[in-house]
């Protein structure tokens, strides 16, 4: 693989025998397939061109007000409550009903779009699945397109696997969980296909694609007259929950379908966007249904919004849990700003997975997972997350429960208490050590993430928990921060101070240990070293990269070329 431009690598080029058919302005870079030319149809493509042409400067514009963002907090500036938008804030008003098809999303599951995923996770007895083009899966050209292949045929109801080695074929059952989609956010382009010569937004690309295809049998299958239905990643201000909403009024003017029909949960998982939530669901009023707490994102932000804040370092990654005062205040306020607008307050991500070779470690782990779920459902949440299928029952039983026959507590617990949150409550440090133990797990999970991700898989078991990117982003941030800011360790590092130094060797420790741990074979024949060379400099770098899959990103672009090199995308 050839390095271009800034040290990133030059996509892979190879031959193409056959071509999509593109319309005007679209290029496709990415591997042609008969699977992949279902979807990628010139209407279609025309579609996305479409949205792209018509939102792009509005993106640039808002990822541009981002950067004017960091350079405030960068220069000492705290996020707060916007003066100018106290009206929405204080105002009474409601979000548009929510769709009877979502009333009840008691638990609902992640992951990947990969085929059998999607049809274990629809079968799990969950309520809602949410299929995930973002952090949990890795934007190979061949994981985005297959996985547009499968959500369509899920959609229509006829996606089946054969698994000849299981001699096993997989199909849906009669009752399935609803189905939610999540793109990626505004930041990642998706370089394999180009519109006038820039990359496509890869948020659009997701959208657009999978709305294209499936709307009409979805509102038929599966919304009851409404949807598709979507989650919506990263967003750090209302204008971004403005772009959607005007994406969403397009789509459904050119389906020809009613206004309001597609509907949203945002996931706030950036520090700005808490102190956004009113806005946000103010512009979405028409087309929401809720938001979510996604703590992991959250304390990755909490960290990159404060990068230059020594005052505010975080302890040990394990110790920012839900009763941390800053994280416990983002719970209640959501909480009591969703039920205040009329839409559902979903609970955070559990990550734990059945330990089949321990009962009484597992006993322990679900023990653990009961009780985050029943501080959720006592809070007020009318939902929550799991990460795998064997945390369902746990789940749906504590908040059965706690909740009746009611679909959701929506008008039953307004958490009226959480009105006088302040920003200072928002804001406030978490308490904890910073320990060798913790430098030393952020930075094992964060290459072994990493490795996989670059390998093509964006859903990763670690230590018997299921990571997704957010938790690689936390563990590179914190060990950045602590880099940075040379903290003293406490514990088992005790008045060790972390440098270059004793970081080179902790990296170096690590290595052996994932080898050790993963077997010599394995260990070369993946992309360890490689996952370990890019998390190293991130790292260590003297200004922290926004994304850690934005740098990555460049690794596992391939482009197929008509004729010639194709250039870079850097």
């Amino acid at each position: 693989m050839d390095i271009g431009t800034y040290g990133y690598p030059t996509p892979a080029v190879k031959k193409i025998e056959s071509y999509y058919d593109v319309p005007e302005g679209v290029d496709i870079r990415g591997r042609y397939d008969a699977e992949f030319a279902k979807i990628l149809t010139k209407d279609a493509l025309k579609f996305v061109a479409d949205l792209q042409r018509e939102f792009r400067n509005h993106i640039k514009y808002a990822l541009e007000c981002r950067r004017e963002a960091k350079k405030k907090y960068n220069e000492g500036a705290l996020p707060e409550f916007d003066p100018a938008t106290r009206y929405i804030r204080e105002q009474e008003w409601v979000c548009a009903p929510v769709p009877p098809a979502v009333a009840d999303r008691k638990v609902e599951i992640t992951g990947p779009v990969d085929r059998k995923m999607v049809i274990n996770a629809l079968n799990s007895g969950a309520k809602v699945f949410m299929a995930d083009f973002e952090d949990a899966l890795s934007p190979g050209w061949e994981n985005l397109m297959r996985g547009q292949v499968n959500l369509k045929d899920a959609v229509a109801g006829t996606i089946s696997l054969h698994d000849k080695a299981r001699n096993r074929v997989y199909k849906l059952n009669d009752q399935t969980a609803k189905l939610f989609v999540r793109p990626r956010g505004w930041h990642l382009p998706e370089a394999h296909i180009l519109i006038d010569g820039e990359p496509a937004t890869g948020c659009l690309v997701d959208f657009g694609l999978y709305f294209y295809h499936s709307y009409s049998a979805f509102r038929r299958t599966q919304g009851a007259g409404f949807g598709p239905f979507f989650y919506l990643p990263k967003m750090e201000h209302s204008r971004e929950a403005k772009i959607w909403n005007n994406v969403f009024e397009k789509a459904e003017k050119v389906a020809g379908i009613e206004r309001g029909s597609i509907r949203a949960t945002v996931l706030i998982e950036t520090l700005p966007a808490v102190f956004q939530m009113n806005e946000i669901l103010y512009e979405l009023k028409d087309h929401s249904v809720g938001l979510n707490c996604g703590r992991w994102d959250y304390i990755f932000s909490y960290v990159k919004t404060f990068q230059a804040h020594p005052d505010r370092l975080l302890p040990d990654r394990v110790l920012v849990g839900m009763t941390q005062h800053f994280m416990k205040s983002y719970s209640d306020l959501l909480i009591r700003t969703c039920h205040r607008r009329g839409v559902h307050a979903m609970g955070g991500m559990a990550a734990q997975i059945p330990i089949k070779d321990d009962p009484v470690a597992n006993e322990a782990a679900l023990e653990l997972v009961r009780k985050d779920k029943l501080r959720e459902v006592k809070a007020g949440h009318d939902g929550t997350w799991a990460a795998h299928p064997g945390l369902i029952p746990a789940c749906m039983e504590i908040f059965n429960n706690n909740m009746g026959n009611a679909s959701n507590q929506i008008d039953t617990v307004k958490r009226e208490d959480a009105a006088n949150l302040t920003e200072q409550d928002l804001l406030q440090i978490p308490i904890g050590t910073r320990t060798m133990e913790g430098l030393r797990l952020n930075t094992r999970v964060g290459i072994q993430y990493l490795a996989a991700w670059l390998s093509g898989s964006g859903c990763v078991p670690l230590y018997n928990l299921m990571e997704d990117a957010a938790t690689a982003e936390i563990s590179r941030v914190q060990n950045w921060q602590w880099l940075k800011y040379g903290v003293e360790l406490d514990e088992d590092g005790l008045g060790e101070k972390v440098n270059k130094d004793l970081f080179d060797r902790v990296v170096e420790e690590e290595m052996a240990r994932i080898e050790k741990e993963v077997g010599t074979v394995k260990f070369e024949k993946g992309m360890y070293k490689a996952a370990c060379k890019i998390f190293t400099r991130q790292c260590t770098s003297p200004t922290l990269d926004d994304f850690l899959t934005l740098d990555a990103y460049n690794y596992i672009v391939v482009h197929h070329a008509k004729e010639g090199p194709v250039k870079a995308l850097n």
